[in-house]
């Protein structure tokens, strides 16, 4: 055998093994179809039915997307709800001050009278699945080009969502699988009224802090419980106090016996993004380009942060959740470069494409159709670049890096209204208030030189906004000088001069809102955005698209023995693997479960970070752990499994082989970070909050006995 074809018969034998041990993110509908007996010789112990029906109650009723972007599971018949603590951490933020500090300290209701209220905050629940490609596609034909195939495309949804909302509550939301090869449509059902019930401190929910997060072995009790309301019928209804406890079709038992290595487990949730079909060209720009340079931006960002956190319990408050959200995806980013090197992630894609095209060109109706497909894709990701690169430092060191140009953003309705009559209306969503409760301008004025001296340095002059020509105008091009400037005249820096703007607001006023110069520079960075870059970034994602239909069409075709499973795209999944350790280096072999020993150990190390509350070193030291400690008598706190998690699983349930929930998911290990464009079986595991440790924190840490009651616990 030539050297070239073994190597790609390597690459075969690679990829077919990429779908075993763990890999893909399976829809709920089809999993009869597809995986419910390989989940079966794995030991699972229901069938297909009880995990996903429309006819009778199943998992998936148990089963909800909390918020936007995370997901819960109810644990009782009326309604409570258990989802990670970073989930909840902006509606814990939200009750916190510093008189009742419930991020600090905190929060447990003593009884449905105390729960809190969280208006915006909602629990979504999947009432059915339906596979709607034949109907998307009826009218679809191959002389379109894609203007015309999206329109016809877009129509059709229209028209199927329509009808499947007509007369009832539910919303309607249809994706395209695999770059539009198919097409689900999912039904909603969305509860508004979800109330705060109880939070561990910070000490206990984000033990490790940023330090560990991403991190394995993992000692964090991520966890915040909430509870859904309903109107007298159970059904969706704003906040109202006389609403009652949802009473839902499922909830999960909870298991007390725990698990053992090698045990089946499986996720069920709301995975949000997945890009495992990237060709080599793609994967080269994230490694090399896109992750290191968000990288950079987000390092001035967090040492600006961190500096002013540490002087100030104050600002470490306002910007605990801020801080959160820059550093999550920051340290993401760095585990996930490090994972696609070690595996050597473009060469692999590069061998699988070399694959592709000798297959595509072993007859004539595959090279008609497929020919010429990667040197297409090279040539566009080199066009594609440099709009890539703009939208990427347009969000990350503009929009989002400078808090004053988003905030001045915000009032392009209210200064470009012609009609007074709407004026209340363009004021009353500003939120200004909520915008300085957590705004600290002096982070803000040192950030905002930082970022645009970064922008300017990296980015191509021609995605330059006109305001950079002003400055080198008027400073000389020092952004230092600038910003200084613009801090001490902008009235959007200052709460007292936005509300002396917005007293008794007249038409006339709008002109002082045109004319500021935080608005004039939020102005000229979204007009280049809109008129420069997006349309460029759409136009190439577009062809993108069209060009990974085919080339995903063609390597289904290729491999016809290998089950394919589609990308992840904040629909509802379900994964499944077994309780399994690690090697991620030579020497060190990681275990697959830690212990409130392993907390203890850290917080010897005397850090911040791993500070505890006295009574959690006391029912330490005493052992008293009740019912919750495993055989060993030790008490459980994390876990880890192969099962193929992303962003959005953040509150999944954990389920055993029996249906029962013995962990919450909250996270990934580093080693596995790049597991959303390329899954390694021997590093990619998925974290878990042991389920014994939330019930003994609530048991006998909070007290809070009384939720307990309404469980359903399994005790062997």
């Amino acid at each position: 055998m030539k050297k070239r074809h073994f190597l790609l018969f390597l690459t075969a034998l690679f990829l077919s093994a990429q779908a075993t041990a763990g890999e893909g993110m399976w829809i709920p509908s089809l999993l009869k179809q597809f995986n419910i007996k390989d989940m079966e010789e794995e030991g699972f112990r229901l069938s297909a039915e009880q995990i996903y029906s429309i006819n009778h109650s199943s998992l998936k009723d148990a089963v909800v997307i909390f918020g936007g972007g995370c997901t819960g599971e109810l644990i009782s018949d009326q309604g409570l709800l258990i989802t990670n603590h970073h989930c909840g951490y902006g509606a814990i933020q939200e009750h916190s001050t510093m008189e009742h500090n419930y991020l600090k300290d905190g929060f447990w209701a003593d009884s449905r009278e105390e729960e809190l209220s969280n208006p915006g905050l909602t629990a979504t629940f999947l009432v059915r699945i339906e596979d709607v490609t034949d109907r998307v596609l009826a009218d679809v034909t191959s002389d379109m080009d894609e203007s015309q195939r999206q329109q016809v495309i877009d129509q059709a949804i229209r028209e199927l969502e329509q009808k499947a909302t007509e007369g009832n509550h539910y919303k309607a939301v249809t994706k395209p699988f695999y770059y539009g090869n198919e097409y689900y449509m999912f039904i909603y059902e969305t509860y508004k009224d979800v109330r705060l019930v109880g939070a561990p401190p910070s000490s206990i929910g984000k033990y490790g802090k940023d330090r560990d997060n991403w991190m394995w072995p993992r000692h964090t009790g991520d966890f915040s419980l909430f509870r859904i309301y309903a109107d007298q019928n159970n059904e969706p209804a704003e906040y109202d106090p006389d609403n009652q406890p949802y009473q839902p079709k499922k909830h999960l038992p909870i298991s007390l016996k725990g698990y053992d290595k090698g045990d089946f487990t499986m996720v069920m949730g709301y995975p949000g993004s997945t890009q495992q079909y990237l060709t080599s060209h793609a994967v080269k720009l994230i490694q090399k380009h896109r992750d290191p340079e968000r990288i950079d931006i987000r390092d001035i960002r967090l040492e600006v942060m961190d500096k002013y956190m540490s002087r100030n319990d104050s600002i470490k408050l306002k910007y605990a959740a801020k801080q959160s959200g820059v550093s999550n995806s920051w340290k993401r980013w760095k585990g996930e470069i490090r994972g696609l090197k070690r595996m050597n992630a473009i060469e692999k894609k590069k061998q699988l494409e070399e694959r592709f095209t000798e297959w595509a060109q072993g007859n004539p109706v595959r090279l008609d159709t497929y020919g010429g497909l990667i040197e297409t894709f090279d040539q566009t990701y080199q066009d594609y670049k440099p709009y890539a690169m703009a939208r990427d430092y347009f969000r990350e060191a503009a929009y989002y890096g400078i808090e004053l140009m988003r905030f001045a953003s915000a009032f392009d309705p209210l200064a470009n209204t012609d009609q007074q009559e709407n004026v209340s209306q363009a004021i009353s969503e500003l939120k200004v208030d909520d915008f300085f409760k957590d705004y600290v301008p002096a982070i803000d004025r040192e950030i905002a030189p930082q970022m645009l001296k970064i922008y300017h340095k990296n980015i191509d002059p021609q995605f330059h906004p006109d305001i950079f020509s002003q400055i080198e105008q008027d400073h000389q091009g020092d952004f230092k000088a600038y910003a200084k400037q613009l801090y001490e005249e902008s009235l959007f820096a200052d709460s007292a001069r936005v509300h002396d703007l917005l007293d008794d607001f007249q038409l006339k006023d709008t002109s002082r809102i045109l004319n500021d110069p935080a608005f004039r520079l939020a102005e000229s960075f979204i007009d280049l955005y809109r008129e420069d870059i997006m349309p460029g970034y759409e136009k190439y994602n577009v062809k993108l698209d069209s060009l990974y239909r085919i080339y995903v069409e063609g390597l289904r075709t290729m491999q016809e023995d290998k089950t394919f499973w589609p990308d992840a795209n904040f629909t509802m999944r379900v994964a499944y693997g077994e309780v399994k350790g690690y090697k991620p280096r030579d020497a060190v072999v990681y275990k697959h479960q830690t212990t409130l020993e392993g907390v203890m150990q850290k917080n010897r190390k005397g850090l911040k970070v791993y500070q505890l509350p006295d009574k959690l070193k006391e029912l330490y030291r005493n052992k008293q752990y009740g019912r919750y400690a495993n055989e060993e008598g030790e008490m459980p706190v994390c876990f880890i499994a192969s099962n193929h998690t992303s962003g959005g699983n953040s509150g999944s349930p954990v389920i055993n082989a029996n249906g029962e929930l013995i962990g919450v998911n909250f996270d990934r290990n580093w080693e596995g970070t790049m597991s959303d464009i390329m899954y390694d079986p021997t590093q990619c595991r998925n974290i878990t909050l042991d389920i014994r440790y939330p019930l003994f924190i609530i048991d006998h840490f909070a007290e809070a006995d009384w939720l307990l009651e309404e469980m359903t616990l399994v005790e062997n």
